[in-house]
């Protein structure tokens, strides 16, 4: 069995210290979420699936040097992940980002946006896929 080559761990912070149960990690494909102590539930957002990434940082937060970073995926079991009271939020925003570039490059994806309403995987399209009409 292959092990997972992690790009970034994290865990949820209380005043700035990882004293919590909450662990994020990130790897080449996923976003993992793992929770818990005695009862363990993980979570996991494949890459490719990420919409939008939004970053918060309260006052609270800037004084700890902490910030949460909003994940929305088309993933319908998880469309909204909150990686909560993360350290370096900007450094960890834009390591999602240019690893959900690469992952969507790898699976040669194009996502279209729709006016005027909400879309869900109908909106990423395999290029392999499309016909020649569709492209022009």
């Amino acid at each position: 069995m292959e092990s997972i080559e992690y790009l970034w761990k994290d865990r949820k912070r209380y005043l700035g210290l990882p004293l919590s149960f909450t662990r994020y990690r990130l790897s080449e494909d996923r976003l993992f979420c793992e929770t818990g102590f005695l009862n363990i539930k993980s979570d996991e957002v494949l890459l490719y699936r990420v919409r939008d990434l939004q970053l918060n940082m309260s006052l609270g937060q800037r004084v700890f040097g902490v910030g949460t970073v909003c994940v929305v995926s088309s993933d319908k079991s998880i469309p909204h992940l909150d990686l909560k009271n993360v350290k370096n939020p900007r450094e960890v925003k834009e390591l999602i980002h240019r690893n959900v570039e690469q992952a969507k490059d790898k699976r040669r994806m194009r996502t279209t946006e729709l006016v005027g309403g909400e879309g869900g995987e109908d909106d990423c399209h395999d290029i392999d896929s499309l016909d020649d009409e569709e492209l022009d």
